[in-house]
């Protein structure tokens, strides 16, 4: 399991998104921006609208999702202890 902060996908907070894939935190973070503004937290329309508009440009976005990926993969597991 690994874990990435909304502020880590380019969003205005350190809310934690854990999961054993890059996938799963990708869906979290969306879901965690979809909440926030209709909640009513203006500061996450940057970020909600960015995303929206790359799961409607799925080629255009493959950077961007290759990137969240490699930062992915770069994390240690939660719990593990950098020497």
């Amino acid at each position: 399991m690994k874990t990435m902060t909304c502020r880590q996908f380019g969003g205005p907070c350190d809310v934690a998104h854990t999961g054993k894939t890059a996938d799963n935190v990708i869906n979290a973070q969306d879901k965690h921006l979809k909440e926030a503004v209709k909640a009513g937290d203006e500061t996450h329309v940057p970020a909600r609208e960015e995303m929206k508009g790359r799961w409607r440009k799925p080629w255009a976005a493959l950077g961007w999702y290759r990137d969240m990926k490699k930062t992915f993969a770069e994390l240690p597991e939660d719990g593990a202890v950098n020497a």
